[in-house]
């Protein structure tokens, strides 16, 4: 019975080289020899080969002009065999160059079937499988009847079913157990079987080089995809801290130069008072004193605040617990009451209108963009329009959400434009509508700016998750 060697599968996910014109074939699969499997099937190729035409020439003289023909053939073999390493790089021209020789000389079918099954594991095209399967099948025939047809003493099939010490060296006549047909029948369906198994084996190293380059696929994607998500969630943790200093930073420093401004205020009020009486100098240097005592309270918290964002840059895996909701920014009676204070004592007008009721049921997350909203509300009013006054209105109850609506006129620079807006309210109204509340802001017809927004009571499960960013 005729064997078949499997060649191994090796670098199943480079490219296959040698490809005509440069460019891949559609239905080439990712099957490489390896030195292993050549050491193996080309030694056997190149022996079939050989064992074949030596039975072949058995039944000539070395003076008939046959035998030389047969000693050529003898030569022809060894190269023959090694045609298969090419089959990498040109596994159709080694499958029917082999199936030449064999045609050609009179060799065994192992080479061409061997080639076979190298092609089937290197294309795809069920044209080149059926092909390829038809002319090995019938090249395998071909051969083994071939030998099956020539006499006894130059048949290798003949040889398998031969009375045990006869024919050969032996001196003897050849004795077959068995008639003619019998020996046919059985070489025929060996080339079949043969045939079957080479496709088997060559299909079997596709499917599993196909497989393994789909596993490779996959994992390429889900590397992929790991390496995007971790992008995503670098740059929003970037964009949280980004939001986290302009509204923390941004506050403090306007602050700080609304209270500047009032303290030069005061100085230019007192230098004309140098002539007034001893009691109302003594009261505006006491304001000035205030005032620069305020300043200097702001400039220390203004650093802090500058330190803890340099903390979260050079440590971010501890960014995310940095950046959670605390006391200072959840949406309470405590927050509300020191932020405003803040804003009257650097000499903003405030009028408020605030109606809360159950804050400690309330979302923290949801709390603190609430309390970053009007932060950066009173923030913005203070920047563009700093003597003018500011109408607050809060409304957080449990069955309506939380409102926030905030308004001032717009000074007479900022009249002229209206649709002015920095990145402040932007970023506020990304983070209000990630968790699922409306933000709307602008200046009406009379020149006055808005700040209308609304959150819920209760964040949902995906608002929180796409709201990373948003709990700064």
């Amino acid at each position: 019975m005729v064997t078949m060697s499997n060649p191994d599968i090796r670098d199943r996910n480079r490219p296959q080289a040698g490809q005509a014109d440069g460019m891949a074939q559609d239905d080439e699969v990712p099957v490489r020899g390896t030195w292993k499997s050549s050491l193996v099937m080309v030694p056997i190729a190149i022996f079939m080969c050989l064992v074949q035409t030596s039975f072949a020439a058995a039944r000539y003289g070395s003076s008939d002009p046959q035998f030389l023909w047969f000693m050529f053939s003898t030569l022809a073999a060894i190269p023959s065999g090694l045609l298969l390493l090419a089959r990498d790089r040109h596994p159709e021209a080694v499958f029917w160059g082999s199936c030449a020789l064999v045609i050609a000389f009179p060799f065994d079918s192992m080479l061409a079937l061997m080639a076979m099954a190298s092609l089937l594991a290197r294309r795809s095209s069920r044209a080149v499988t059926v092909r390829a399967i038809a002319a090995g099948g019938a090249i395998a025939l071909i051969a083994q009847l071939r030998d099956a047809l020539n006499p006894p003493d130059a048949s290798l099939w003949h040889v398998f079913f031969a009375k045990p010490h006869t024919g050969g060296n032996t001196g003897t006549p050849i004795v077959m157990l068995v008639g003619e047909t019998p020996i046919i029948i059985t070489a025929a369906i060996a080339a079949l079987i043969s045939t079957a198994i080479a496709a088997l084996v060559g299909l079997h190293l596709r499917s599993k080089a196909i497989a393994a380059s789909a596993e490779a696929k996959a994992d390429a994607a889900a590397s992929q995809a790991h390496t995007l998500q971790a992008d995503l969630n670098n740059q929003q943790l970037a964009d949280a801290i980004a939001a986290e200093a302009h509204d923390t930073l941004a506050h403090s420093l306007s602050l700080l130069a609304l209270n500047a401004s009032a303290l030069q205020a005061e100085s230019d009020k007192l230098c004309t008072m140098t002539q007034s009486s001893e009691d109302a100098v003594r009261t505006r240097a006491d304001s000035i004193a205030q005032q620069a005592q305020q300043i200097r309270r702001q400039a220390a918290g203004a650093l802090d605040e500058a330190h803890t964002i340099i903390d979260m840059l050079r440590h971010p895996e501890q960014a995310y617990v940095q950046l959670a909701p605390s006391d200072d920014t959840a949406l309470t009676r405590e927050s509300l009451n020191a932020l405003i204070t803040d804003a009257r004592q650097a000499g903003m007008r405030v009028d408020t209108w605030i109606d809360i009721q159950q804050l400690s049921e309330l979302d923290e997350n949801l709390g603190k963009i609430a309390y970053r909203t009007i932060q950066e509300g009173l923030t913005n009013a203070r920047r563009h329009a700093p003597d003018a006054p500011v109408a607050l209105q809060i409304d957080a109850l449990p069955r309506v959400g939380v409102h926030i609506h905030i308004s001032n006129p717009l000074t007479a620079g900022e009249h002229a434009r209206p649709d002015r807006t920095g990145n402040g309210l932007t970023g506020i109204a990304a983070r209000i509508h990630s968790a699922g509340g409306t933000c709307a802001y602008g200046a009406d017809e009379q020149g006055v700016f808005h700040i209308d927004a609304r959150l819920p009571w209760i964040g949902s499960a995906t608002g929180q998750q796409s709201n990373v960013a948003g709990l700064a």
